[in-house]
C-alpha cells in the first residue's frame, strides 16, 4: 500500500473521470494501494468526522487533530476492515476513540464550543429560512449562546460523557470503559452535564 502523504493534493484527473463508487468499492481500491481511492474516502467522510470530533473535544484545533489521526489510523488498519461492514460506522468508532485518547491525554485543558457546531443541539436547522421571523432568529441566537456557554462550562470528562450518551447513544458501561471511569463516576458526569444544560435552557423551555 502506498503512502497517503498526498491525499490533500489537487484532484487527480484520473480519479475525477471515475464513476461514483460505493464505500465498499472505494475501500477495495484503497486496499490495493490506490491512494486516490483513499483520498476519495477522506473527502467523503471528513466533514462528519470533524463534527463528531468538535462535539467531543469542544475545540476546532483539537478536532482537526482528531480528524488527521482518525484517517491515519484508518489507512493503517484498512487490512483489518471487514468488507461487509459499514465503512462510515467503522470510521466513526475510530474517531470516537481518537477523541477520547486526546481528552484523556490533556486532563487539565478546557475549551468551549463555538456556536457554529450547535445547530444540531438547538434544532436551529429544523425551521425553514422563510419561517424565521426576526423574533425567532433573535431567540435562536440567544439559545445558541446559552448552549455555547453551558457547553463551555463542562469539564472535558462531562462533555465527553454527555456527547457519548446523548449524541452517540452509548451505554453507561461503554462510556465507563472508554473514559476509564467507574460506573458511578460516569453517571455523575452525565448528570452534572445534563443539569448544567437544563439550567442554561430553562428560561426558554418555560416560554410559549
Amino acid at each position: 500500500m502506498t503512502s497517503p502523504d498526498h491525499l490533500t493534493d489537487p484532484a487527480n484527473p484520473r480519479l475525477s473521470n471515475r464513476m461514483p463508487q460505493t464505500d465498499a468499492a472505494t475501500v477495495a481500491l484503497a486496499r490495493d494501494g490506490d491512494s486516490e481511492a483513499f483520498r476519495t474516502l477522506v473527502e467523503r467522510h471528513s466533514r462528519a468526522i470533524y463534527r463528531l470530533a468538535h462535539r467531543m473535544t469542544g475545540n476546532p484545533s483539537d478536532a482537526e487533530d482528531v480528524v488527521q489521526e482518525t484517517f491515519l489510523k484508518a489507512y493503517r488498519q484498512l487490512g483489518r476492515f471487514e468488507s461487509r461492514a459499514n465503512f462510515g460506522t467503522w470510521l466513526h468508532r475510530i474517531a470516537v476513540n481518537c477523541s477520547i485518547d486526546l481528552i484523556r491525554s490533556r486532563p487539565h485543558r478546557e475549551s468551549g464550543h463555538d456556536a457554529s457546531d450547535l445547530d444540531t443541539i438547538s434544532g436551529a436547522d429544523a425551521d425553514d429560512t422563510a419561517q424565521r421571523t426576526p423574533e425567532r432568529l433573535m431567540l435562536s441566537t440567544e439559545v445558541q449562546e446559552r448552549i455555547s456557554s453551558a457547553m463551555a462550562s463542562l469539564s472535558q470528562r462531562e462533555r465527553a460523557a454527555f456527547v457519548l450518551r446523548h449524541f452517540e447513544g452509548h451505554s453507561i458501561d461503554d462510556i465507563s470503559r472508554s473514559l476509564g471511569l467507574k460506573t458511578n463516576a460516569t453517571k455523575h458526569s452525565i448528570f452534572r452535564a445534563v443539569r448544567k444544560m437544563r439550567a442554561a435552557l430553562e428560561p426558554f423551555v418555560a416560554m410559549d
